[in-house]
């Protein structure tokens, strides 16, 4: 597919969904689903029965509103449990939630520009990213990254959870590292205190945190969400404070005990 056709298919569900909404309705899912999600997601695995059983509604929740494309690569059952997975595992606390600033996912075969979304050029870099503009309501992933995300079970990275916790961020309309639909109101000024003495530790090549999370207050939200999400017992180890401010912002503790 090319760029042009790719734009062009991004304005079309966005003009689609600003016009009319269907009803989310659950996606059917197959018997191998708790399997797939064994073997990929570390977080599923962590879970007990009664947590099991509520991911997977979520998880068939999501894929009844939000539709998985593939971009020169075909969609297999497991992208759009993985996918899925990126979705809920920031709101999992949160089992009414639903993304209503997206309606699509693109799944690119590789890397992409940011600037016509093009897999072609040398100098692509872009792994993940929302929507803007015509791009409302689309989020596009690179498929291989994905899946590194929950296959590389040492990683503090997972560009699924990254940007679904943009969305989250973006929420009360600005993306700018503070989720006021999920943060409550007293933990404002800790929070802002604590990105801001981070990102400073990161700075000065003082912290394990990746050093994109010191590129602005949103990307370290994000980033940090990667972390506590992919490796709760060492950010709780590592980040105590962090930890728990993150824990309230996701009302959820993912550590162990």
């Amino acid at each position: 597919m090319t760029p042009f056709l790719i734009i062009a298919f991004i304005v079309l569900v966005a003009v689609g969904m600003a016009l009319y909404r269907k009803p989310a309705k659950k996606a059917p899912l197959s018997d191998a689903t708790s399997t797939i999600l064994e073997k990929y997601i570390p977080f599923y695995e962590a879970l007990d029965a009664e947590g099991k059983k509520r991911f997977e509604e979520m998880v068939s929740t999501f894929l009844g509103y939000v539709r998985v494309h593939g971009i020169e690569t075909d969609v297999t059952e497991t992208d759009k449990l993985l996918v899925a997975s990126s979705a809920v595992i920031p709101i999992f606390a949160f089992p009414e939630w639903k993304y209503y600033n997206l309606t699509d996912v693109l799944l690119y075969a590789d890397s992409f520009t940011d600037r016509g979304f093009s897999m072609k050029e040398k100098e692509r870099n872009v792994l993940g990213m929302v929507g803007e503009g015509a791009m409302q309501r689309v989020m596009i992933l690179s498929k291989p990254s994905l899946y590194q995300g929950f296959e590389n079970k040492t990683a503090k990275e997972n560009v699924g959870i990254h940007e679904f916790v943009h969305l989250l961020d973006k929420e009360d309309g600005s993306v700018d590292g503070v989720p006021e639909a999920l943060l409550n109101r007293q933990y404002t000024i800790p929070w802002l205190h604590m990105i801001n003495e981070n990102m400073q530790t990161i700075l000065a090549g003082k912290s394990d945190i990746n050093v994109y999370g010191a590129t602005n207050k949103a990307e370290f939200f994000a980033v940090a969400a990667e972390y506590f999400f992919e490796r709760p017992d060492l950010f709780r180890e590592k980040h105590p404070e962090l930890y728990e401010l993150m824990a309230g912002v996701f009302r959820q503790e993912p550590a162990h005990a």
